[in-house]
């Protein structure tokens, strides 16, 4: 099946959260969840080299938005769940990127705004985003990168029941272009997951 014509929802809820898929108008709400946690982004995160302005970050959000309707790139929001179901504070992004529609292989990333952390948001994202990508996606295989040094990051994956495969010593750079090794995790069909009867 040409993978336009597969169904991803817009829209994840758990008992805490709403993943939502960017949309026009979101880039004010983004760019000040960047603002506040830039400093913590900046050693982690590439795209956090320089701040952007709100017109950036809306441009950003529009293409975003036309990669999750081409099944190119799942990008979501994370809200803190409101008493009546509805988007809270914004609190961080996830998403799932390098598709391989052929492998069926995903990656999950993810960012956490400053002051939200120790809350478990980061993980129970994570965690639906895994059962996304295995129950609806039909994945073989899912992985999450992070630096070695990102010690909080590593944790997520551990805590969301991703197994460490793999660290690659010194085969890239840190934002600020120093060397670094990566941690590669994964959950796997058949293996972490069950297979399909």
């Amino acid at each position: 099946m040409e993978p336009i014509l597969i169904d991803v929802p817009e829209r994840i809820e758990t008992d805490r959260l709403v993943l939502r898929a960017p949309r026009a108008g979101d880039g004010r709400l983004v760019n000040d969840a960047i603002a506040v946690s830039h400093a913590e982004l900046l050693p982690w995160m590439p795209w956090a080299g320089t701040m952007p302005s709100v017109d950036e970050s809306e441009a950003h959000c529009r293409r975003q938005q036309a990669r999750f309707l081409l099944r190119e790139d799942f990008v979501f929001f994370v809200f803190v769940r409101s008493a009546a179901g509805g988007e809270g504070e914004l609190v961080g992004g996830t998403g799932l990127h390098r598709i391989d529609w052929t492998l069926r292989k995903f990656e999950i990333g993810y960012w956490r705004k400053t002051g939200c952390q120790g809350r478990g948001y980061v993980t129970e994202a994570v965690r639906a985003l895994a059962r996304l990508a295995f129950d609806q996606l039909d994945a073989r295989r899912v992985e999450i990168r992070m630096d070695d040094n990102n010690a909080r990051s590593w944790r997520v994956a551990e805590r969301a029941g991703f197994t460490l495969e793999a660290l690659l010593r010194f085969d890239s750079a840190t934002p600020a272009g120093e060397p670094r090794s990566t941690r590669i995790y994964a959950r796997v069909r058949g293996f972490h997951e069950p297979t399909p009867l």
